[in-house]
């Protein structure tokens, strides 16, 4: 239990606490287990409890004896130290009191050299309060969970290289059975880094080579977070492996390259689009982790409320036109389409897709892989598919005139079109088509609507809490906030659940932009996009900020969020 143990002992017998056939036992305990101290000893064998020893212990040196089930830490406070340091200390900063000292939880009173450390370390006073092994361990991993298991996944790395442990019987969900003995810590190192990714919900996994680090992390609710690295040493070994994975060249490192990893994790299947690059200090590798679960999502689950969501299902039921979807690289829009697809694929309704890639496959649509290098393109992939008679067609993107045209001349011909572009908002999309070189009369006859939206994080409900809402808050949320005087607004307190981040999943802000016969003459009259969004707001339109607040208020997501996401937005 403690770094001294015969002064513990001497305590508890003092204090009547053992006895002396009690403290015979114990010692003989420690003689058939050698790695067993004689307090260990006393408390494994029920002479002693915990509780009451660290109470005896706290009256003999001053310390207050805590309960810490349920405690709740703050973020700012767990990052003054790291997994590996509470680990191997079994120290927890816990909260910083009233002198601004940092009081931290500790089950041996006599380990003075960890708060010393903590002390060096931190630059600042330490306060140490006593709490039983059980409760400070399982603070331990509940807070630093990600940076531990990385910790010790790099630990048993380093032990196979330096030959401490026998790897011939590992087990690994990701090894192809190609492998050699040698190469199984590495694979193992990178089945560990995929299924922390999944474990965390991650969207997407880095692997980026530094000057003198390699660096990974993680991107959880749009926010990248960076967890213990391996060694740089490993950096080559760790790229080839995965690169062989994504069945990449191996040997060509100067020129971007695509692939794909298809596992299954805990029973289910995860495709992982695989992207790499060259950059000065070596491959930089991203893989983005496309769960097939997410194609069940409904329209209430990707954030709308009852009345876009009658209003959007109305659309997406159209017999024919142009649907498009736009927003920034992230912001959901091919989620949302399949979303749409998912929804509307009935057995009556022949559904084709042109993907660049495919990224989900979808049961019941048939879905074409664009090909630049037999110059199989969009343009090209759309033209042979309508002559396959679909009612329904989903065009990845819309990046040229060609594909464009292609596009509203099927939706003028009776097909359903499904489609995105990158525009900071839905009336931008109009000039956007026009920019590429549409005629006007052939998008406003073609396109039925656009929507724009973006990603926001959820707060968590685990921690959710109420607070009283600030005149920032308030003049953020305008008119709709003004009845919020002295009434609550919502945030994430923090917890294990989240990482401590408030946050935990995203909903989406949706702009929904109708064409109208009066919008259509605007069109043909080739009216700027802010004559085309007063328009649209006359009519009814909610912008991007205007349904975030509409998020806030319903307790979605806070003030910040949408700040964040909609601060470019027109308003």
């Amino acid at each position: 239990m403690t770094s001294n143990d015969d002064y513990v002992l001497q305590i508890l017998q003092e204090n009547a606490l053992v006895g002396s056939d009690q403290v015979k036992h114990a010692r003989n305990m420690t003689m058939n287990d050698p790695s067993l101290s004689i307090v260990d000893a006393l408390l494994d064998s029920g002479a002693i409890s915990e509780v009451d020893t660290l109470c005896t212990l706290g009256e003999q040196f001053g310390m207050k004896v805590v309960t810490l089930e349920d405690f709740d830490i703050k973020p700012e406070i767990v990052e003054l130290t790291t997994s590996d340091a509470a680990h191997s200390s079994h120290i927890i900063p816990l909260y910083e009191d009233e002198n601004g000292n940092l009081v931290v939880g500790i089950s041996d009173p006599l380990d003075y050299t960890s708060l010393d450390n903590l002390r060096y370390k931190i630059k600042r006073e330490v306060e140490p309060v006593l709490a039983t092994r059980k409760e400070i361990q399982d603070l331990i991993e509940r807070y630093y969970q990600m940076d531990s298991t990385m910790d010790t996944m790099l630990d048993q790395i380093s032990e196979v290289a330096d030959g401490t442990v026998d790897i011939s019987s590992s087990n690994n969900i990701l090894d192809d059975g190609t492998a050699t003995e040698t190469d199984a810590p590495i694979i193992k190192l990178c089945s560990l880094i995929i299924v922390e990714g999944y474990k965390n919900n991650a969207s997407d996994i880095h692997l980026e080579p530094l000057e003198k680090r390699f660096r990974v992390r993680y991107r959880i609710d749009g926010v990248l977070h960076e967890v213990d690295s391996p060694p740089k040493r490993l950096q080559s070994a760790i790229i080839s492996r995965m690169k062989i994975m994504a069945h990449m060249k191996i040997s060509e490192k100067r020129s971007p390259q695509d692939g794909r990893i298809q596992v299954n994790i805990g029973g289910r299947e995860l495709d992982l689009r695989v992207s790499s690059i060259p950059t000065e200090h070596g491959e930089s590798i991203v893989m983005r982790i496309l769960d097939k679960q997410n194609l069940a999502l409904g329209l209430p689950q990707l954030g709308f409320f009852s009345d876009d969501q009658k209003t959007f299902d109305s659309l997406i039921n159209l017999s024919d036109g142009i649907i498009l979807v736009t927003g920034p690289t992230g912001s959901g829009k091919t989620t949302t389409l399949y979303a749409c697809l998912s929804q509307i694929n009935k057995p009556d309704r022949k559904i084709i897709t042109v993907e660049d890639p495919v990224e989900y496959q979808m049961s019941g649509i048939n879905q074409v892989q664009v090909e630049k290098d037999i110059k199989f393109t969009f343009s090209a992939a759309l033209r042979s598919i309508l002559r396959q008679a679909p009612n329904i067609v989903m065009i990845g993107e819309i990046r040229d005139y060609e594909t464009a045209s292609i596009a509203t001349e099927a939706a003028l011909t009776g097909h359903l079109v499904f489609s995105t572009l990158h525009t900071n908002d839905a009336p931008s999309a109009v000039t956007r088509l026009l920019d590429i070189g549409v005629k006007p009369f052939l998008v406003a006859s073609s396109v039925r609507a656009i929507m724009a939206q973006r990603l926001v994080r959820s707060i968590c409900p685990q921690c959710k809490e109420d607070f009283v809402a600030s005149q920032s808050d308030l003049a953020f949320l305008g008119a709709l906030g003004a009845s919020l005087v002295d009434s609550p607004l919502y945030k994430g307190r923090g917890c294990s659940k989240c990482s401590l981040t408030g946050y935990k999943g995203r909903k989406g802000l949706f702009e929904i932009f109708r064409i109208t016969d009066e919008v259509q003459h605007l069109i043909f009259d080739k009216e700027s996009a802010i004559e085309l969004r007063a328009k649209a707001r006359e009519n009814g339109m909610r912008t991007l900020r205007e349904d975030g607040v509409r998020k806030v208020l319903a307790g979605v997501t806070t003030v910040e969020e949408v700040m964040r996401v909609t601060m470019g937005d027109a308003q």
